[in-house]
Order: structure tokens, then C-alpha cells, then sequence
């Protein structure tokens, strides 16, 4: 691997999730989800990484580590625990967080929703209501008019492709559904969210800058040369993720969006409508393949559709929970992202603390920080340290490389 320098203007930070590191919420679907039995080691996301009340210390560790953008996110169940009623310490433990960035010199971008909803939402059917892009403005306003003096950017919804397929197509996620007609109404109106969404924080705050953050896939046939495949490569990448983008971007004349956030983690290879990975290839502890080069080809088409605006990698990062291959892992994308010449201004590495990965619970490692499940004292991984390094260097330098990336080899 040759050595390389980063863009000018080019920022490396790190992503979450509330769900996944605060605890304390007990009313949210996730939570219900847990009760269930849906979590493959039983853990309790009421728990999670003890962020909100460690905050101060993972804020410190992320200085330390010269990150200065973060991707965060509010949890719906605290902030409007009943319908139309509003939390005020809710509003006020947040801005504190904010204000701890801030002091700490870090850049907040703030995701609205990612995945988790209220009870009293979910079990009114959720994003399945006629009236659910009303109940998502209603939470948009107030988090504006809260936390808008202390944040400019936002990311309205996360992953609604992921979202809808899971929770309501594949019956993986909350509530688990299994309605193709549902997941793509619950897409449709997650899409109409968004967009008015956009509109009412332009409103309310004119120099804001919002998005969207969509899980996008290199989607690729098995086999080349079988027309089947490659049939079911651009059905699938089209169902998934063609469709919505443009959807989330455009509506007759207008947009909506300031900014593409792209979550990339790998590739599927199509031999039908269901996902699949190519033989013989390295993969994660999840199964799922390591395709650096797919980070650049998904970015390219969302550029494609949109060359004006900026694109920030939201979420790139993989389970490994021995940190054996995640500085080759994040070293191979960057490479494929400076290489690109495409318009990527950010990088946040998903994620920071060893976090609660939704249905895997504690079982799958994406941090750059260990956390002890007993006493949850934090350790700064190997990983992490390449990345100050690669913060501090402004690129991954030859001595990067020989320190942190070459030692290291991917699974198969």
C-alpha cells in the first residue's frame, strides 16, 4: 500500500448513535424489542455504553484523539416521551453535550432519527401512519428551536432503506414485519419526512445545512457472465437504494438536501434478490465481504445525480472484535475515497466506543474504543491510535503504514 495525503479541507471524525451508547430509555421500541428476546446475547439497551452519563470522558478520549467531528443522535423515547409532550431536561442533557463539544473544540452533526421510535409511536403502527410526516415536524421543530443556537448541521433520517427493509420487509427490526407493500410505504413516508423536514429547518434556521445519511451497497453479479445475476444485481441496488436516493434529493424542481450522507460497509454479490459475497473473499466478523473500492463507486453515483453538493461518508467501519484489521480496513477506504477526486469533504469512522450493535447487542466491536462491560472504563484500541495518527498527519504516511496497516491481514 502506497503512502497518501488527504484533500485540503479534508476532516476525519466519528459517528453514533443514542440507542446505541446512551442507555437510560425504557419506552423505546428497541427496549420492547429486547424484552422480546431479539437481542442475540440478551443485552439491555437501557445500558448500553453509559454515554450520557460518561460523556465527559469520551468526550476528553475523543479530543485527546484529535477528532473534531462528531455524528451524534437525539433518542426520540427521552426527548417526547409522551405524544406531544416534550422533555425539558431531555433538551437540557443534550445541550450540555453540545456545549461539551464545543468546549472541546468538536464540530456536532446532528442525526433526528436512527431507527428507534417512541412507544407510543410504534405502537400507533409507526412510520406506517398517514400522519407520521406531521409527528416527525412536530419533533424537527422543537429540536430546532431547542438546539439550533448550538448546531447548524443535521441529518434528518438515517438509513430509511435499512429502516424499512428490516423492520417491516425482513421482520429483523422492530416491529417485525414481513410486508414488502409495508416497507415501501414506510420508505415513501420517511421520504416525505424529509423533505419537509428540510424545508422547516431552512425556515427556522436559514444558514443550517441538512441531509440525509442512506446505507448504500456495491452491488455486484456473482457471476458476470450470468445474465440472471446481473439482472438481480440492478433490481436489487435499485429496490434498495436507486430509487430512494433520487427520491430523498429531488422532487419536480426543487431539493433537498445540502450534503449526501453515504454509510458504507460492503458489497453484495447478486445471484438472486437476497444478499450474498463473492467466494473466497475477506470478510468481517459479521460474514459480510471487505470491498474497499465500493465506498468510491457508491459515492460516485450519488455524485452523479447531484456534482454540486458535498458528500460526507457518514458511517465506513467494521466488526472486529479482536482490532486486527480495522487500520487496514479504514486505511484501504480512505485510500479509495482521496483517490476518487469525488467531492467527500468528511470521513466518520462508525464508531467511536464499542457500542450496542442493534440485534447483534454487544456480540459485534466497530469502536476505536474498548469499553469493560463491568466496570466501563474505556481503552484507546490500537485502531485508535492510528487514526490520531492519521488525524495528526493529515494522511496515512509510510510510517502509518509500517506501524499500523502492513502488519495486518483480513479473515476469510
Amino acid at each position: 500500500m502506497d503512502s497518501f495525503r488527504f484533500p485540503e479541507g479534508f476532516r476525519l471524525g466519528v459517528s453514533s448513535a443514542a440507542t446505541q451508547i446512551d442507555g437510560g430509555a425504557e419506552n423505546s421500541n428497541w427496549y420492547d424489542w429486547y424484552k422480546k428476546g431479539k437481542i442475540k446475547d440478551n443485552s439491555n439497551p437501557s445500558v448500553a455504553t453509559r454515554h450520557r452519563e460518561l460523556m465527559a470522558e469520551d468526550t476528553a478520549i475523543m479530543a485527546s484523539l484529535g477528532i473534531r467531528d462528531y455524528r451524534f443522535g437525539l433518542e426520540w423515547a427521552r426527548i417526547e416521551p409522551e405524544e406531544g409532550k416534550f422533555s425539558e431536561a431531555e433538551f437540557e442533557a443534550v445541550r450540555r453535550e453540545l456545549e461539551l463539544l464545543k468546549e472541546n473544540g468538536i464540530r456536532p452533526l446532528l442525526t433526528i432519527h436512527h431507527f428507534s421510535n417512541p412507544m407510543w409511536f410504534e405502537e400507533r403502527n409507526g412510520w406506517l401512519l398517514p400522519e407520521s410526516k406531521e409527528i416527525f415536524l412536530r419533533l424537527v421543530k422543537k429540536t430546532v428551536e431547542e438546539l439550533g443556537d448550538l448546531c447548524c448541521e443535521y441529518v434528518t433520517i438515517n438509513e430509511p432503506n435499512v429502516y424499512a427493509n428490516n423492520g417491516f420487509a425482513a421482520g429483523l427490526f422492530p416491529p417485525g414485519h414481513t410486508s414488502i407493500p409495508e416497507a415501501l410505504k414506510v420508505m415513501d413516508n420517511m421520504v416525505a419526512a424529509h423533505r419537509a423536514a428540510y424545508k422547516l429547518i431552512h425556515e427556522l434556521r436559514p444558514d443550517a445545512r441538512v441531509g440525509f445519511a442512506v446505507h448504500l451497497r456495491a452491488f455486484t453479479p456473482r457471476n458476470n457472465f450470468n445474465p440472471w445475476h446481473r439482472i438481480c444485481a440492478k433490481i436489487s441496488e435499485r429496490i434498495f437504494q436507486s430509487k430512494l436516493v433520487k427520491s430523498m434529493l429531488f422532487e419536480k424542481n426543487e431539493r433537498f438536501a445540502d450534503f449526501i450522507g453515504v454509510n458504507y460497509y460492503t458489497r453484495t454479490a447478486s445471484s438472486g434478490l437476497k444478499d450474498g459475497v463473492m467466494p473466497d473473499c475477506p470478510k468481517n466478523d459479521l460474514g459480510w465481504e471487505i470491498f474497499p473500492e465500493g465506498i468510491a463507486l457508491c459515492a460516485a453515483k450519488v455524485n452523479r445525480l447531484a456534482p454540486d453538493l458535498p458528500i460526507y461518508i457518514t458511517e465506513n467501519g467494521t466488526a472486529d472484535a479482536e482490532d486486527s484489521f480495522r487500520c487496514r480496513y479504514i486505511a484501504e477506504h480512505l485510500k479509495a475515497v482521496v483517490r476518487s477526486g469525488l467531492p467527500i469533504t468528511r470521513y466518520y469512522h462508525w464508531c467511536f466506543v464499542d457500542n450496542w450493535e442493534w440485534c447483534e447487542g454487544f456480540t459485534a466491536k466497530f469502536g476505536l474504543v474498548a469499553f469493560n462491560p463491568e466496570t466501563f472504563e474505556r481503552t484507546v484500541k490500537k485502531s485508535g491510535r492510528f487514526y490520531k495518527a492519521a488525524i495528526e498527519e493529515k494522511g496515512i504516511s509510510k510510517e502509518i503504514i509500517e506501524v499500523f496497516v502492513r502488519p495486518e491481514r483480513y479473515k476469510r
